[in-house]
């Protein structure tokens, strides 16, 4: 009996110091409180959930994004990337009500307000992938790829080719893939590096990490070629992104990705040379040939661009911010288009006080869900949106992937981050936010064009469903941090 007493007071011990290390470090309150309740009602296997995916290595970075040691050398480009973003800044090129925005990001993320660009939109696979094979035939110095999903089928392999000739031919090539979303086989790997590419995985998978690396992946697809050009978006790299292929029940697959031609791949190349000396043992250090000076180079369409990344590695969660911010500054309209929309309070309030602004506030979901979870826990929000007059769309042609948000007639953003807890706090994420009239009037026209093909949620129906789904949806939502 003294034994058994003696282990229910260690057991309580541990889980009053676990309940402590959990307040410590959880920035969020309602995701502290799940974990406590969870470590409280489910013993052991509670705290075995919150050590395998609730350590906050935002707190402790994952790692470094330093890829230049020389520390006066790096003091001096980050000098220079905040001059030329004042430069920008004040040039009349962006509009006064995103000087707030581009400041937090520069300030936050030491990415620079670029001009001197041009971005191209690329509306689905079929759309992209005959861009990016072109641009890559074109390389001359190196082609660094990025990507969470990458297949090894047709798309995935028409594109190494290309990959495995330009290395044949002297091009420098890097290719890094995520570990859990590629799953790529030996021999695809072997058929690359036989051919001179550099591969590494992201992150790797190792048994005894298994859990917490699983739970903290590199979400973003981009790729940069000769430090001039770069491709980033939502769209993976696998043939169910597009839709130029007869295959018999395949969904249809709605996507967005950006091609960028200019000064702002410059802070894409930062990225991927950050993120691959954290996976290789072959470090990359700063070298011009990757950062080649654009000032001279003929001007393009002077589109501004600016890069808002975040991840475990950033010391806050800034594209989070950014969403925050570049919703706060609207006027008119809001359009968003998310496949997983589980916003949290912050977004939702911001939400909420532009559509009682008398703001135009549409967001398009999907109608077909891989998820019935995600699916359950999103419609706690559209209740509470709906019901002050939000507009929410199902989109029913195919299943929506992209990522994507215009704010009134001049602010376009586009990138891999989802509108939920995963890509706010878990994931490496990457977006594009593009301060341009002509990029938003087309992202916009897109938007409407989705709208044409989704049907809207009719209000009083949704808030007359039966009260047992409003429950689960409630109680759903309330694993919505861990989703």
């Amino acid at each position: 009996m003294n034994w058994i007493l003696l282990a229910e007071i260690a057991y309580a011990l541990l889980v009053i110091i676990v309940i402590l290390r959990v307040l410590l470090d959880t920035r969020s309150s309602t995701k502290a409180l799940a974990y406590i309740l969870f470590i409280i009602f489910v013993p052991f296997i509670g705290m075995i959930f919150y050590f395998t995916v609730g350590i906050n290595y935002r707190k402790r970075k994952l790692y470094s994004k330093k890829i230049v040691e020389d520390e006066p050398f790096r003091k001096s480009i980050k000098s220079k990337l905040h001059a030329y973003s004042e430069s920008i800044s004040h040039s009349g090129l962006l509009a006064s009500e995103y000087q707030n925005l581009s400041e937090f990001i520069l300030r936050s993320g030491s990415s620079p307000l670029t001009a001197n660009n041009r971005v191209k939109l690329l509306i689905n696979g079929e759309e992209k992938f005959p861009e990016l094979l072109a641009a890559l035939e074109n390389a001359k110095s190196h082609i660094h790829i990025e990507y969470y999903i990458y297949e090894d089928d047709v798309t995935g392999n028409s594109v190494a080719d290309v990959l495995i000739r330009k290395a044949q031919e002297g091009v420098e090539v890097r290719f890094m893939y995520d570990d859990f979303g590629s799953r790529l086989g030996r021999a695809f790997i072997k058929k690359l590096e036989d051919a001179g590419v550099q591969t590494i995985p992201f992150y790797k998978i190792i048994w005894y990490a298994f859990a917490n690396r699983l739970n903290y992946r590199n979400h973003r697809k981009i790729i940069i070629i000769d430090g001039t050009t770069s491709f980033i978006g939502g769209i993976n790299m696998s043939d169910r992104y597009r839709n130029d292929f007869q295959k018999e029940n395949h969904l249809f697959w709605r996507d967005t990705h950006l091609m960028i031609e200019g000064v702002a791949t410059s802070y894409l190349q930062y990225l991927f040379l950050c993120d691959w000396n954290f996976c290789s043992p072959h470090r990359l250090d700063y070298d011009k040939v990757y950062f080649p000076d654009q000032s001279n180079h003929e001007v393009l369409e002077d589109e501004v661009v600016q890069i808002a990344a975040s991840g475990p590695d950033s010391p806050q969660p800034l594209i989070f911010y950014s969403l925050l911010e570049a919703i706060a500054s609207a006027k008119k309209c809001i359009y968003i288009t998310s496949p997983y929309f589980i916003p949290g309070e912050s977004l939702m309030d911001v939400l909420i006080i532009a559509v009682q602004s008398g703001l135009d506030v549409k967001i398009l979901i999907p109608g077909i869900s891989d998820s019935k979870m995600v699916n359950a826990a999103a419609g706690a929000y559209y209740t509470e949106l709906i019901q002050y007059g939000a507009k929410i769309y199902k989109y029913n042609k195919g299943f929506v992937h992209a990522k994507t948000m215009v704010i009134d007639d001049n602010l376009a953003i586009v990138g891999s981050a989802n509108m939920d807890y995963r890509s706010f706090d878990l994931n490496f994420e990457v977006n594009a936010m593009v301060y341009s009239k002509t990029i938003a009037r087309q992202l916009t026209e897109v938007f409407e064009e989705d709208l044409a093909a989704s049907e809207l949620i009719d209000a009083e129906q949704w808030l007359s469903r039966p009260k047992y789904m409003k429950l689960w949806e409630k109680m759903v939502r309330l694993l919505s941090p861990f989703l």
